[in-house]
């Protein structure tokens, strides 16, 4: 049997394109700040584990989807590849662009990339495709631009790997998240919002299952900090349309 997205990932429900735009529009002056305080630090290991796992190699095309302003996208071009740092959100373009910049940034929907088919060597998410209305369409989306053999990485908050764990990850989320929201930022309900979309994202396996479904081949993902966040890869089949 086929595996599926959850339910509060699919669309027509809480994910509609415009509302989550103008939430990160909203938050953009200070999202990466808050995603620094609010994981203790670790964001920054998990950013350096997406690069090991991209390898870029110096003039390679690399898309970064769902960019934000940049952040995951700079180390891969200091490794020499041309990097487009892609992003809806006209907010977070702005902040990227001021902070960085020497990157090269595009308004894009993941659902509708405004390239070329095959343009890309490597395409890569962290922690955007949740926020994704249609998480499936945009990883079809996503291969299209994509060159046969090119690499695909995926980091996203996934499901940590004990029971306990689990449970304390889950408390975390539901109360942590949004206090420090309420304390630190303009847009409160914005952290309720992306607290909803760790606890009902899928799992490592499903995720995995997914990408298989959406034109991807071999597939593997790795757990950092126990589950807490996952690295999925796959590649563009070589015979691919």
């Amino acid at each position: 049997m086929n595996e599926r997205m959850p339910e509060a990932t699919r669309p027509g429900l809480d994910r509609q394109p415009a509302a989550v735009t103008a939430m990160f529009d909203r938050v953009a002056p200070r999202y990466d700040l808050l995603n620094l305080v609010m994981t203790g630090g670790y964001v920054t290991r998990w950013r350096r584990a997406v690069t090991a796992a991209i390898a870029p190699q110096p003039g390679e095309r690399i898309l970064d989807v769902a960019a934000g302003t940049g952040t995951s996208a700079v180390p891969l071009e200091r490794a020499g590849a041309e990097v487009v740092a892609s992003d809806p959100s006209p907010g977070m373009l702005a902040a990227g662009r001021r902070r960085h910049p020497h990157l090269t940034f595009a308004n894009a929907d993941a659902l509708d990339l405004p390239f070329a088919d095959a343009s890309f060597d490597a395409v890569t998410i962290s922690f955007g495709l949740r926020n994704i209305g249609d998480a499936e369409r945009a990883l079809r989306e996503i291969a299209r631009v994509c060159r046969p053999g090119g690499r695909l990485v995926i980091c996203e908050l996934s499901t940590p790997t004990t029971p306990l764990l689990r449970a304390g990850h889950r408390a975390v989320v539901q109360r942590l998240l949004p206090a420090l929201g309420r304390l630190a930022s303009a847009d409160p309900p914005a952290y309720r919002y992306l607290a909803e979309t760790v606890l009902t994202w899928a799992d490592q396996r499903a995720l995995a299952a997914v990408i298989r479904e959406c034109g991807w081949h071999d597939v593997e993902y790795r757990n950092l900090s126990r589950g807490v966040v996952a690295i999925h890869r796959g590649t563009r089949p070589m015979d691919a349309a």
